[in-house]
């Protein structure tokens, strides 16, 4: 046997049992015997007794093995051979054959046969030899399988780190890069080719690099390694066919370690290292840190952003011993847009307004919202008052202007308090509570303007405060309001043609509170609503009264506030307040002041227009000290003018040179309006408004606000009250 060494001389091999063997051979003798010796070792037997027979077998089955004789009766063993090498058949032959020429032997082995066993044949000779070339067959084919199944493995590993989106990459001993994935051009926009070689300084933030020294350097491969290090890799500055690299640079997370081999030269061979992009998350992350800081709305800083720079401003102003000032800015009327033109409205016209108040800062200012209505300024190195006041002023300015919103025109105004460190507070909540109570000062002298805070003021707001309490207390009993009413005479007539209902209220402890002190609270705090509603009510009581006495041609004059009239159910509340007490709508006298222009004008008119069609009256009181447009009077529904008594104390010693008055007087009398003259006091004040063509009028002249009781008495004794007055006298 030729290639007998594939056994060796290890009695202890093992061939592997069993096989389908094709035996090939003209001999039936040596035909019968191959097979018999072949099953007697468990071999699955073929036999063929042609070589066409043999390739046409060969061509529809497989075998492990094949024995072939090379003299056949059609074709030649070798032959055979080259038809299975030509068919790539890669099943082991082994040729059987009674040829004894050493040359037959060389070009059977060089045809590429496994052996060559020559006829007659040792028994187990043969069969270790076919044994040997299944054993070997197999072999390959288990080879073939590892080689596959790892060349499967490295491209599935390849496509693992090319696909990861992972920056992968292995350093030498020195850091240089001499492994990098693919994700390299995603991630940075270099490629490949151009990272291999160089140092890994070439792609590190310069401002990272000694952060880099260390992980990068990794030499520990236990658990000491260094994971999650945050740096900054540099982008390659062009287009890849992955995207445009906008940024100069992206930011990852690294975690390396460090490659060694058994060796006793030099057995660390470099780091190994993965780099995550963490740019997405830290944008993420600045922008939720920006949120928090921030108000979602204007994008101006929020409460806790302002507090924290208004503490900064506190420690450097202490240090450099300079002032600064804050100021708190509600807007006046923002809860009627809310309420009247949607939410929506209302974020828009906070938008405005912030842009707005940009204008006003200076250079190093700082602008908050700090919730709903209300902003927060801080004015750092301040040289006096005078610099905040400046700044205030041109808010003012500013907002006083009107909004356009979808079509509507509103008009609002802001009330600022300022605080100045240190003389008003020396730590960010005194400086706050400071600015806040100035603020509200202004809201309660009558809004749109500025303050400055007084140590005063706590106790006024303190008082206030209390107030408002009392106040809520009262309402809820319902029994500390009282009506007073002070008639309005015709002096031509010398009669009592209306009376206004005034309201008192009768504080268990304090007293009776002026109306100047408790309506600018209830208006501020939304109690007027419930307020007007005890009035209108106890009112119409009243004048029941008096009708049934036959005093039916006197007007009852009540006072209504703009958020009464934005009221949706204001027109149903009047109606049913006087078909309640039997009152024709003519009885009412509704007086209005000229801020409710400042409202939502559509729905205001509306609501007044369709008041009027019942036939309710409709003054404007305070006329000329506010929004005095010729506009307005046409466009609202009005029947008479009050004079305020602000130009009526203006008339002293029967002077004549009165023209506000006059104007007063000649527009009521062009629009052909009822005229009435408020606080009139002297006998020459009513002189010269009745020779302006004033001829109705109220005041001390006449009387003073009166309880019922008494007013039933002056309805009843009129006469006594004109000749107690002297109008007659002077009549």
């Amino acid at each position: 046997m030729i290639s007998g060494f594939l056994a060796g001389s290890d009695d202890n091999f093992l061939p592997i049992p069993g096989g389908k063997v094709l035996v090939v051979d003209d001999e039936p003798r040596l035909c019968e015997s191959l097979l018999l010796l072949l099953s007697i070792r468990g071999f699955d037997n073929h036999v063929c007794t042609s070589g066409a027979e043999a390739i046409s077998i060969l061509e529809q089955e497989s075998f492990d093995a094949i024995l072939l004789d090379l003299n056949l009766p059609d074709i030649s063993g070798l032959e055979i051979m080259d038809r299975i090498n030509a068919a790539n058949i890669r099943t082991p032959v082994i040729i059987v054959s009674g040829e004894g020429s050493i040359n037959s032997a060389i070009k059977a082995l060089r045809s590429g046969v496994y052996d060559y066993v020559r006829k007659p044949y040792e028994p187990e000779e043969l069969l270790k030899t076919v044994e040997n070339a299944i054993y070997k067959t197999k072999l390959e084919k288990a080879h073939q399988t590892i080689h596959t199944k790892l060349e499967h493995s490295r491209n599935l590993y390849r496509y693992l780190i090319d696909s990861a989106p992972d920056f992968i990459y292995t350093l030498d001993q020195d850091g240089f890069f001499n492994f990098v994935n693919d994700r390299c051009e995603q991630l940075l926009g270099y490629t490949r080719d151009e990272l291999l070689g160089q140092h890994y300084s070439f792609i590190v933030y310069e401002e990272d690099i000694d952060r880099a020294r260390f992980v990068f350097n990794e030499r520990r491969a236990d658990t000491r390694t260094q994971i999650n290090i945050e740096l900054r890799l540099k982008c390659k500055n062009s287009v890849t066919k992955f995207k445009h690299f906008e940024a100069t640079f992206v930011t990852i997370v690294l975690k390396s370690k460090g490659l060694y081999i058994e060796s006793d030269i030099e057995p660390f061979l470099g780091t190994y290292g993965v780099a995550r992009d963490i740019s997405d998350r830290k944008r993420v992350e600045e922008a939720i840190n920006y949120q928090a800081y921030h108000d979602a709305l204007t994008d101006l800083p929020n409460r806790v952003l302002f507090k924290d720079r208004l503490g900064l401003a506190i420690a450097q102003s202490e240090r450099e011993r300079d002032h600064f000032a804050v100021m708190f800015v509600d807007l006046d009327r923002f809860k009627w847009v809310n309420d009247t033109l949607g939410h929506h409205m209302g974020d828009e016209l906070l938008k405005m307004v912030s842009a707005r108040l940009k204008k006003c800062l200076r250079k190093g200012d700082t602008l908050a919202r700090i919730g709903g209505d209300e902003f927060t300024l801080l004015l750092p190195k301040i040289q006096d008052d005078n610099d905040a006041r400046l700044t205030a002023d041109k808010i003012l300015k500013q907002l006083n202007k009107p909004f356009s919103l979808m079509g509507h025109e509103v008009f609002i105004s802001a009330s600022i308090g300022v605080a100045i460190f240190p003389e008003h507070g020396d730590t960010v909540e005194m400086l706050l509570k400071s600015a806040d109570i100035a603020m509200y000062h202004v809201k309660w002298e009558g809004k749109n303007g500025v303050l400055f805070y007084d140590s005063e003021m706590n106790v006024i707001f303190h008082r206030k405060l209390s107030l408002e309490n009392d106040l809520r207390r009262a309402l809820d009993r319902m029994d500390q309001f009282v009506l007073h009413y002070q008639p309005q005479v015709d002096i031509g007539l010398s009669k009592i043609v209306g009376l206004e209902v005034l309201v008192r209220w009768l504080h268990p402890e304090q007293g009776l509170i002026s109306p100047a002190e408790f309506i600018p609270l209830a208006e501020e705090t939304g109690l007027i609503t419930k307020i007007t509603e005890l009035i209108f009510g106890q009112a119409c009581r009243q004048f029941r009264i008096w009708k049934d006495m036959g005093f039916n041609d006197v007007k009852m004059g009540v006072n209504f506030s703009p958020k009464d009239i934005e009221r949706a159910d204001f027109v149903q509340l009047i109606m049913q307040g006087l078909d309640q007490w039997d009152l024709s709508p003519d009885t009412l006298d509704m007086e209005i002041t000229e801020s409710i222009v400042m409202g939502d004008l559509e729905n205001t008119v509306r609501k007044l227009k369709e008041l009027c069609v019942h036939g309710v009256q409709v003054s404007v009181d305070d006329f000329g000290t506010c929004y005095s447009s010729l506009g307005y009077l046409k466009k609202f529904p009005l029947h008479t003018i009050k004079i305020d008594k602000s130009f009526v104390h203006d008339i002293q010693g029967g002077t004549k040179d009165i023209p506000i008055v006059s104007a007063i007087t000649a527009i009521a009398h062009g629009f052909k309006m009822r005229l009435i003259a408020e606080g009139v006091e002297t006998c020459e004040q009513m002189k010269v408004l009745q020779a302006e063509g004033c001829g109705i009028m109220q005041g001390f002249l006449f009387s003073r606000p009166v309880t019922s009781e008494e007013a039933t008495d002056l309805l009843i004794h009129q006469q006594r009250l004109f000749h107690r007055s002297g109008v007659q006298n002077q009549a």
